[in-house]
């Protein structure tokens, strides 16, 4: 979705205290790998929250234990989520707690050490990806390459409606994103100051996929 003016609509910005707080505590240098992943698993279902909120409703008639009644369920098939390897696993728990029937597909994207370009080695996804709202994750965006390369890669398999959904976000890699996809909408936790000679967020919270795994 974007403007009248065909401009990109500005990131949204989650600000929620309890998404402030655990963002703050999985950012220390301290925290756990299994802290981390908590954290993150918590962060992702209130993300996911916000990501769901205005998937469509259909009219559905139940029987309560005192009476029949005109209820609502989700009109689907719709959502899916799609994880950037690896590190965009670490998100999909939590928004897989609330939404436990979505399917979910995978884009394995590597970062080339020297050109920082997105180099990908691995896509599956769902059936009837055309018709389903895609909720792409990755835990950061950085430099955008890697996210842009996969948003294009999505939309060569025939998605149409995406958002992409991060903790962590740069002005460089909302620009590059931007750029790329101006009807992709941006749903982050926080706009970071920037990247670092190396491509990292600053202040960031590290390597989201070696702390998610204990890797180095």
């Amino acid at each position: 979705m974007t403007s009248e003016t065909n401009l990109p609509l500005p990131p949204i910005v989650l600000d929620h205290p309890l998404i402030r707080h655990k963002l703050t505590h999985l950012r220390r240098k301290e925290t756990s790998t299994a802290g981390f992943r908590r954290l993150t698993r918590e962060l992702s279902l209130l993300m996911c929250y916000e990501a769901t909120r205005d998937l469509p409703l259909e009219p559905v008639e139940i029987t309560t234990p005192l009476e029949t009644m005109q209820g609502e369920q989700l009109a689907g098939p719709d959502v899916c989520f799609i994880s950037i390897l690896r590190a965009g696993n670490g998100l999909l728990d939590g928004m897989l707690d609330l939404v436990p029937f979505a399917p979910v597909g995978h884009v394995g994207l590597y970062r080339d050490p020297d050109s920082l370009e997105a180099v990908e080695y691995y896509l599956k996804l769902p059936t009837q990806i055309a018709s389903r709202r895609c909720i792409v994750v990755d835990p950061m965006l950085a430099t955008g390459h890697s996210a842009a390369a996969a948003l294009t890669r999505l939309k060569e398999e025939g998605a149409k409606r995406l958002l992409f959904v991060c903790l962590l976000s740069t002005p460089e890699g909302i620009a590059c994103l931007q750029k790329a996809h101006p009807d992709v909408p941006i749903m982050t936790c926080s706009i970071d100051r920037g990247l670092d000679d190396h491509g990292y967020i600053r202040p960031g919270l590290g390597d989201a996929g070696d702390r998610l795994f204990s890797t180095r």
